[in-house]
């Protein structure tokens, strides 16, 4: 069978990495996928679509006949970080590493891809989603090599910094970035994150009803985690009559439900839609970066 990558992931790792870094390895994928396969001695069903963003993910069968996946991603993506977290959770919280491939391609449990916390009412995916959260925040394994969310951060404010002086996105590129440096000058704790937790990162499982897949891990505080959960459906909060007020809430909810500092979630809630409504803007995605940006305003 072929391993043509999907569109989101073309696309993804283009505006993440540079369309030229992108192309050389996508072009390598089909045969580092077969590779992976023949190392790990899987059989392939099928090509997930659309997909991961930063990986191929291709439903496998075991030799013994067990169902599994295979996840293939670029050396660029540091998808040994992805392993060693995997490793470090051992399926509490989230899906269950079950071997390495080999050149960036790791073997995971199979869970129900078609299945996520998206499929859910909003106010039960936001309970589900926080129980399963709340399940990730250990404390880091010793000698790691994760990146802090303050070394994270700091990459991606260089990139903001020209929006400063930007007609759409000034106003707010200053206040997140300023709300960035008062957040990393004083963190309150160092554990383990998802790195990229939201309701489309929770899927449904076997061995447990949700269960989180495909993280960026970093180490800092759990505000930073719990940021970008905030602003999940924002397509909806924007349509909605009462969607400032409605996202306010959600920051006090889901920060008193955790035990977070309202003030710190907000923060990074700021600074994490207006990163990503900045990226959008300089990809050309701009409908995407008017959302951000107008839910990042309510703040």
């Amino acid at each position: 069978m072929g391993f043509e990558p999907p569109q989101r992931l073309v696309r993804t790792l283009g505006e993440t990495y540079g369309d030229a870094v992108a192309a050389e390895w996508l072009a390598r994928l089909p045969e580092l996928t077969r590779d992976a396969l023949d190392r790990a001695s899987l059989d392939a069903e099928r090509t997930m679509a659309p997909g991961g963003r930063s990986s191929l993910v291709v439903l496998v069968r075991q030799p013994d006949g067990s169902p599994a996946a295979l996840k293939v991603g670029p050396a660029f993506a540091r998808p040994e970080l992805e392993r060693d977290a995997l490793a470090h959770w051992n399926g509490w919280g989230a899906v269950r590493l079950l071997g390495d491939a080999g050149d960036g391609a790791l073997v995971l449990e199979r869970l129900h891809p078609e299945v996520s916390l998206r499929s859910l009412p909003e106010a039960k995916a936001l309970l589900e989603a926080a129980g399963t959260v709340r399940r990730l925040w250990v404390e880091p394994p010793a000698g790691h090599g994760f990146e802090s969310v303050a070394e994270r951060t700091a990459r991606q404010a260089a990139v903001m910094e020209p929006y400063r002086g930007d007609a759409v996105a000034g106003a707010l590129t200053a206040a997140a970035l300023e709300a960035r440096e008062e957040l990393v000058a004083d963190p309150p704790e160092t554990l383990l994150l998802h790195g990229c937790f939201r309701q489309g990162k929770v899927l449904g499982g076997d061995r447990a009803p949700w269960l989180a897949v495909g993280p960026e891990p970093l180490v800092g505080e759990r505000a930073f985690d719990l940021a970008r959960l905030v602003r999940d459906r924002v397509e909806d909060l924007v349509a909605a009559s009462a969607g400032a007020s409605a996202a306010r809430r959600r920051v006090n909810k889901l920060a008193d439900s955790l035990e977070l500092d309202r003030e710190r979630l907000r923060g990074w809630t700021l600074f994490r839609a207006v990163e990503s409504g900045t990226r959008a803007l300089a990809a050309g995605r701009r409908q995407d970066a008017e959302l951000l940006l107008e839910f990042a305003d309510w703040l």
